[in-house]
């Protein structure tokens, strides 16, 4: 990847295709880009994070952190990639859904019920749907086998924090 790509989310549920303009570009190759940024729409406890899109993986893992510094979880959104205009603009598609991993170890698989209502509403293709499942699938099998680390390591390397648990089953 020759140069930084321009980052849009777009969203199924509701719909909407939002640019990342805020979003730094940390470290950016075919495999992955990580990103550090704050959140689009403030909230009580989130403040800010860093996120990890996994090219060829289909998913996205991103560490919040709260007001304070704090780990809150880590979010992975399972997801679609398109890049356009050579390569220059990447589109991440959220296709619904999500695994929150939190520093006590509990794993919260989310948003499966909005997955269905895009496949019955026709949101999403078949292939789409398909997709989704399987990424989900694979995300849990690297979680269940206690290798979630690979995927939080990034992050770590560039927020200069790899002393730090990486994730919940250090």
């Amino acid at each position: 990847m020759s140069k930084v790509p321009v980052l849009y989310r777009r969203r199924i549920i509701p719909e909407e295709c939002v640019l990342l303009k805020d979003d730094i570009v940390l470290r950016s190759d075919d495999n992955m880009i990580v990103t550090e940024w704050k959140a689009l729409h403030p909230k009580k406890d989130l403040a800010r994070g860093y996120s990890c899109y996994y090219l060829r993986r289909g998913i996205k893992v991103s560490r919040f952190i709260d007001h304070r510094g704090r780990l809150m979880y880590w979010y992975c959104d399972i997801v679609d990639y398109d890049f356009s205009d050579g390569g220059n603009v990447l589109t991440v598609t959220d296709l619904l859904a999500d695994v929150l991993l939190y520093p006590d170890g509990r794993l919260k698989v989310v948003d499966l019920d909005e997955l269905a209502d895009a496949n019955d509403g026709e949101l999403i293709t078949k292939e789409q749907l398909g997709r989704a499942l399987r990424n989900l699938s694979r995300l849990l099998e690297i979680i269940y086998s206690r290798q979630f680390d690979s995927l939080t390591r990034p992050i770590l390397e560039v927020m200069g924090d790899s002393a730090e648990a990486a994730g919940p089953n250090q």
